[in-house]
């Protein structure tokens, strides 16, 4: 991770880079027999290796597939002209430097829009040159700044952890009887946030909290120490924040007992089957869960320990999937090699991109504000849904403007090498 110093450093350079951007979104590409065809240029920008790359790895094929249906069918059109659909895909590596130098890249080939990045702290970075440069992401960082004003760039592309945990909590409380629960988080912003929406969702629904304070670094591969830690309460008071600047709920001490339910608060999917062996290991057979997406891949390699391990899923469920998602998936499965849950979500990107720049007409190619100005009253039927529901965007109750994809809330269990839905709901 770079320093803020670093970061500020990338910001104000990059503000004067960005101010002399022509725009050109809309690129005009020679054909062989020299004609011309215009181009809508589409940027993904994300982690793609390491613990948390399936989270970029999904956008990327998820944008790639459906800019190909796209282009097979002559193009996106808008405003009765056809555009070619191309995606430049980046890696930020989870690096705040990295994905500042990404998007201004971008932003200088004429991209304005983006999907991505994966997490809080390097959706955050970019903020600043998205204003500056009229552009639009689609994120996928929890934190509610980036999407209530004055912010209105960013758009946020899933459930939030906020919105589902503490309908997860809930069911739980009421289906299986939980009634307390341990928090463990990666010591880093993005985690630390869901943890710390957690607890406060927790406390909502009525949970006791036994250790909320126990964290683990970036790249650890044993989890025992940390699990051990947090399943006998941790080592200071249970909800002793890191950052301090909110009010999670009344000191609880640990209880010293096993906890009901362990959250693994933004865990990524490649640590997930090793938090989940360790649990296990330790002797802790109760249940699991986390507010994020996962791999079903990776889960897999944890055998047993994964059975019952409960996260959010992905918005397009098999039963519920219209044949232009049943031709998605096929073709999702050819390019990554198999199907990820993940991408039942993630698959709302680029299509919300393409169907309002199509309600915003032309001027919305080059700019933003356009698109943005079309935001609040979009409204189509969900392509990737065969019951007829209106998809539109949301995000009035949580961050007061319409700033989030309306994706169906879809809680799943892994369980026998296979996501399971769990329950469906709505995050507003």
């Amino acid at each position: 991770m770079s320093s803020g110093k670093t970061t500020r450093r990338w910001l104000l350079g990059s503000a004067g880079v960005l101010g002399t951007l022509a725009a050109g979104a809309r690129i005009k590409t020679a054909r062989a027999q020299g004609e011309t065809e215009d181009v809508l240029k589409i940027g993904v920008l994300g982690v793609l290796r390491g613990p948390a790359a399936s989270w970029g790895l999904v956008n990327k094929h998820c944008a790639e597939v459906t800019a190909a249906m796209y282009n097979e069918r002559g193009g996106v059109d808008i405003g009765g002209r056809r555009y070619k659909v191309d995606v430049t895909v980046t890696d930020d590596q989870l690096d705040p430097k990295l994905a500042v130098a990404g998007a201004q890249a971008m932003l200088e080939n004429g991209i304005r829009y983006i999907i991505g990045p994966n997490i809080d702290t390097t959706a955050a970075v970019i903020v600043r040159l998205l204003r500056a440069g009229n552009a639009v992401n689609i994120a996928y960082g929890f934190a509610r700044y980036l999407y209530t004003p004055p912010q209105r760039n960013s758009i946020l592309g899933m459930i939030a952890s906020y919105q589902d945990a503490p309908r997860i909590y809930d069911h739980l409380k009421t289906s299986k009887g939980v009634r307390t629960v341990s928090f463990i988080a990666r010591n880093e912003a993005d985690s630390l946030n869901q943890r710390d929406e957690g607890v406060r969702g927790a406390y909502g629904v009525g949970l006791t909290i036994n250790s909320a304070s126990v964290t683990y670094p970036y790249g650890v591969t044993d989890f025992r120490r940390f699990m051990a830690q947090m399943l006998r309460g941790g080592s200071q008071d249970a909800l002793a924040g890191v950052r301090g600047q909110t009010y999670l709920g009344p000191p609880t001490r640990p209880s010293g007992d096993m906890p009901d339910l362990v959250v693994l608060s933004g865990v990524a999917p490649g640590d997930a089957p090793l938090a989940l062996i360790a649990l296990r290991e330790l002797g802790y057979k109760g249940l699991v869960s986390t507010e994020t997406a996962q791999d079903a891949r990776a889960l897999a390699q944890a055998g047993p320990a994964a059975d019952g391990f409960i996260c959010v899923g992905g918005a397009s469920p098999a039963d519920s999937r219209s044949p232009y998602m049943d031709e998605f998936v096929r073709r999702y499965v050819e390019r990554a090699g198999g199907w990820d849950d993940e991408a039942g979500t993630k698959v709302y990107a680029l299509e919300m991109i393409l169907r309002t720049l199509q309600m915003a007409g032309p001027a919305a190619i080059d700019d933003a504000t356009k698109f943005l100005d079309a935001v609040p009253t979009f409204a189509i039927d969900n392509p990737f849904l065969k019951e007829k529901k209106t998809l539109r965007y949301m995000g009035q109750g949580s961050f007061g403007q319409p700033r989030q994809i309306g994706v169906p809330l879809v809680i799943e269990e892994f369980r026998d090498g296979a996501f399971k839905p769990l329950f469906v709901g709505a995050a507003e």
